[in-house]
C-alpha cells in the first residue's frame, strides 16, 4: 500500500510539475461570500493565464467543490470535477486566456467557522497546500499567482485579508472589502480572517504601513501583545538588507488558532494565547512568534522552497533570524542561552530522529531548530557581513520564485571560500547533531561560561559551594543561572537551604522567585509567611503554583487563602480562575451556598461556548473533582469532535484512560445514545477499540 501511495504521489507531482511548463496563472480575481448556519463558502472567480505549450487538460486543485457556469474567454465549456480537481479540457488556446466560474464548498479544513453571535469568527490555515479546500486554487508551491479577493459579510464585523485594501463599501446591508495583492504568491498563503475585531496602527522606519489587530474585548491588552512590533521589523529590514517586499503588514489574533502563528501574505494570524497583559507578558510574550512569521515574509513569502526537502530554507531562516531580532531586544545572553537550549534539545532529539535536515520527512525540531543552528554555524564560520551579503543577493535574485538549498549556497560561495559541501554533509545530509561545534559557538558567551560552572558544581556539597551560589543569586546574572543555582537546591535538607531561598525571594528576578515557587515541595510553617509573597508576584504562573502549594499545606488556612485570591483570573485559559474554582470546591465548609454556582461556572467553561485550552482546562479540573459526573463526560466527548486536533486528541486519551476501568465504561457506555450522532460516532469508535 505505501508502495502504491508513493507511486501515486510521484505521479501527481509530475503532472503538475508538466503542468507548469505549458500554463502559467498569472491572476486570481475572487468575489466571495458565505453561508454561515451552513458553513459554506460561494464565490465567483476569474483567472488569468497563459497556455505555453500544448496542453490536454489543465487542473486547478479543488477539493469537494461544486462547479456551474464555467466559461474560457467568455464561451461556456464542458468540464470534469473529480472532488479533488476541476479538469478543463477545451476552449483555451495558446496564448492569454480568461477562465471564469463560480463555485460553493462546505469546507472539512482550512476555512473554520467559530463561535456564535458577536464571539463569532471565520479564519482560514492553508499551509502547505490546503487552501484548496476553501478557494479552487493551486497545491504546487511553485504556481504563484497575484490574488485579489472581495469578500461580502456582515458590516459590525471586520474583513482581513491579503494585500492592500483597495475599497469597502456598504451593498445591500453587508460590507463589501476589496484586498488586492501587486505581487504573485503560493496559494497556501492566501488568508481570510473575519470578526470583531479592534485595529491600532504604526508606520515603519521606511514607511511600509503596520495593522494590529485584538478582539474588541481586548484594547487594554494592545501594548503588551504587540510589544517591539515596529522594532523587530525595523531591525529585519536593516539585518537583511532587502526592503520588506509587500504594501502592508498586518496581524490578527484568532480564537483556536491550530498553531502559534501562520505567515500568510501581509497578513500573519497567531494564536489567542498569545494575547496578555503587563502581567501575562512575564511569562509568555507573543515576541518571538511576532519576529518568526515576520521572517517568512521574506523567507518564504517572497522566495519559497521548490519542494518539502528543502522546508528548511523557510524554518530554519525563519527560526533563526527571530533569535536574531531576540538578540537586538533581549541581548546576547537571552541570544546564546536559547541557542544553548535549542542545542540541548537537538542532541536528546537526534539520539531517536535519524532523519536528516535535507529531507522532506524531517521533524519539526529538525527543520526549525536544526536548521537556524546550521545558519548560525554558518553564519559564525563565513562571517557576518559576508552572510549578510550573501542572504540580500540570494533574495534580490530570486525574489518571487521558488529555491533549492543549492541555490543558497551558491551565494554563500561568492562572497566565501568556506566549505559548503562539508557543511552540507554534516549539518544537512546528516542526522547527529554536530554538538560539539555547537558548543564551541556558544561558549564564547561569557554567560554561558559562567552558566555551566555552575552547572559543574550540582555534585559538590552545599558547604561548598554556598558562598558561590549566593553571590550569582545576588549579582545581575541573566536569570538560568539563579534557576540553576535553585534547582540544585531541590534534594537537600531546607534547613540548608533556607538562607539562600530567602535571598532569592529578596531577588527583584521573576524567574528567580519562580524557581523557589516549583522547587519547594513541602513548605515549613516557619517559612510559610515569607513564601506567601510569591502570591502578589506579577506572573500568572508563579501565583498559581503558589496558590495550590499553600491550599495543599495548610489546610486550616484555606478559607483566608481563598478569600484573597477569589477575583484572580489569570492567562486567556483561566489558569487561575478554574484552579480557584477546583479549590473552593474542594474545601469542605467554604461558601457552601455558593458551591452550586461555583460548580456551575466551573462546568461552563467546558462546554463549546470557550476556546479549548479553556475547556481543556476546566475538564482535567472537573475529573479531578468526579469523573462520575455524566455532564463532564458529556463535554469530554463534545471536545473529541473539535476542529483543534491538540483538544481532540486529550479529549481521545483522557476517554481510552477512562475507559479501562469498567465503572467509568459503564458511565460513557449509558452516555451513547444521549450523544448527537458525530458525537455517538466517535465515543462507539472508541469504546470499541
Amino acid at each position: 500500500m505505501k508502495r502504491l501511495i508513493a507511486v501515486i504521489y510521484f505521479i501527481c507531482a509530475f503532472t503538475q510539475a508538466q503542468q507548469l511548463e505549458k500554463v502559467d496563472f498569472k491572476t486570481i480575481n475572487a468575489s466571495l461570500a458565505f453561508d454561515v448556519a451552513a458553513k459554506k463558502i460561494s464565490g465567483d472567480i476569474t483567472y488569468d493565464f497563459e497556455v505555453l505549450a500544448a496542453i490536454d487538460t489543465i487542473a486547478i486543485d479543488a477539493q469537494r467543490m461544486d462547479f456551474t457556469q464555467v466559461k474560457i474567454n467568455n464561451k461556456t465549456v464542458a468540464f470534469k470535477n473529480n472532488g479533488r480537481k476541476l479538469q478543463l479540457f477545451e476552449g483555451f488556446k495558446k496564448g492569454k486566456n480568461k477562465l471564469t466560474l463560480h463555485y460553493e464548498a462546505q469546507p472539512r479544513q482550512t476555512l473554520y467557522f467559530i463561535g456564535a453571535g458577536d464571539l463569532a469568527q471565520i479564519w482560514t490555515q492553508g499551509q502547505g497546500k490546503y487552501t484548496s479546500h476553501w478557494l479552487p486554487s493551486f497545491d504546487d508551491v511553485n504556481e504563484k499567482m497575484i490574488f485579489s479577493l472581495t469578500i461580502a459579510y456582515d458590516k459590525d464585523f471586520q474583513v482581513l485579508s491579503n494585500g492592500v485594501l483597495k475599497n469597502k463599501e456598504l451593498k445591500n446591508n453587508r460590507m463589501v472589502w476589496q484586498y488586492a495583492m501587486e505581487k504573485p504568491m503560493s496559494s497556501y498563503l492566501a488568508m481570510l480572517a473575519i470578526g470583531r475585531f479592534a485595529k491600532k496602527t504604526a508606520i515603519t522606519a521606511t514607511g511600509t504601513p503596520l495593522e494590529f489587530y485584538l478582539q474588541d474585548t481586548d484594547t487594554a491588552k494592545f501594548e503588551p501583545t504587540y510589544r517591539y512590533s515596529k522594532e523587530i521589523f525595523d531591525f529585519f529590514e536593516r539585518e537583511i538588507g532587502v526592503k520588506y517586499p509587500w504594501q502592508v503588514y498586518r496581524q490578527v489574533p484568532v480564537l483556536d488558532f491550530l498553531y502559534a502563528g501562520m505567515e500568510n501574505t501581509t497578513a500573519t494570524i497567531f494564536s489567542q494565547d498569545y494575547v496578555v497583559d503587563e502581567t501575562g507578558f512575564n511569562d509568555r510574550t507573543y515576541v518571538n512568534v511576532n519576529a518568526h512569521e515576520l521572517a517568512h515574509q521574506w523567507f518564504g513569502d517572497l522566495i519559497t522552497a521548490q519542494s518539502g526537502k528543502h522546508h528548511w530554507l523557510q524554518e530554519g531562516f525563519a527560526t533563526y533570524y527571530a533569535l536574531l531580532a531576540e538578540k537586538e531586544i533581549f541581548g546576547a545572553d537571552h541570544f546564546n542561552w536559547e541557542l544553548y537550549e535549542m542545542a540541548e534539545r537537538l542532541l536528546r532529539a537526534s539520539k531517536t530522529d535519524a532523519i536528516p535536515l535535507l529531507n522532506e520527512k524531517a521533524s519539526s525540531i529538525t527543520f526549525y531548530q536544526k536548521g537556524a543552528w546550521a545558519l548560525h554555524y554558518l553564519r559564525t564560520n563565513v562571517g557576518e557581513e559576508p552572510f549578510r551579503k550573501a542572504v540580500q543577493a540570494y533574495l534580490q535574485k530570486y525574489a518571487f520564485k521558488n529555491v533549492i538549498t543549492d541555490d543558497f549556497l551558491a551565494e554563500i560561495n561568492k562572497v566565501s571560500d568556506f566549505d559548503t559541501q562539508q557543511f552540507r554533509k554534516n549539518w544537512l545530509e546528516s542526522a547527529e547533531f554536530p554538538i560539539a561545534e555547537a558548543l564551541s559557538i556558544v561558549k564564547k558567551n561569557k554567560f554561558i561560561r559562567d552558566y555551566l560552572e555552575i552547572v559543574d558544581l550540582q555534585d559538590q556539597l552545599l558547604t561548598v559551594k554556598a558562598q558561590k551560589l549566593e553571590a550569582v543569586l545576588q549579582s545581575d546574572a541573566f536569570y538560568p543561572a539563579k534557576e540553576e543555582v535553585i534547582y540544585q537546591l531541590e534534594n537537600t535538607p531546607f534547613e540548608q537551604n533556607v538562607a539562600l531561598f530567602r535571598v532569592a525571594l529578596k531577588s527583584s528576578d521573576l524567574k528567580a522567585r519562580q524557581a523557589v515557587a516549583k522547587s519547594l515541595r513541602t513548605i515549613p510553617k516557619t517559612f510559610k509567611k515569607e513564601y506567601e509573597v510569591l502570591l502578589d508576584d506579577a506572573s500568572y504562573i508563579t501565583q498559581e503554583i503558589a496558590l495550590k502549594a499553600l491550599w495543599a499545606q495548610f489546610p486550616e488556612e484555606r478559607t483566608p487563602l481563598l478569600d484573597k485570591t477569589m477575583n484572580w483570573q489569570g492567562f486567556n485559559d483561566k489558569n487561575l480562575r478554574i484552579s480557584w474554582l477546583t479549590l473552593a470546591l474542594a474545601t469542605a465548609d467554604y461558601q457552601n451556598d455558593h458551591k452550586m454556582p461555583f460548580y456551575e461556572e466551573l462546568l461552563d467553561y467546558a462546554s463549546p461556548k470557550y476556546e479549548s485550552n479553556v475547556r481543556q482546562n476546566a475538564l482535567v479540573n472537573l475529573l479531578y473533582l468526579n469523573k462520575n459526573d455524566s455532564n463532564t463526560l458529556a463535554y469530554l466527548v463534545n471536545g473529541t469532535i473539535h476542529h483543534k486536533w491538540q483538544f481532540s486528541k486529550f479529549c481521545r486519551e483522557t476517554i481510552r484512560t477512562l475507559l479501562k476501568t469498567e465503572r467509568y465504561k459503564a458511565y460513557l457506555t449509558e452516555l451513547l445514545p444521549k450523544l448527537p450522532e458525530n458525537e455517538k460516532a466517535q465515543l462507539k469508535r472508541l469504546l470499541e477499540e
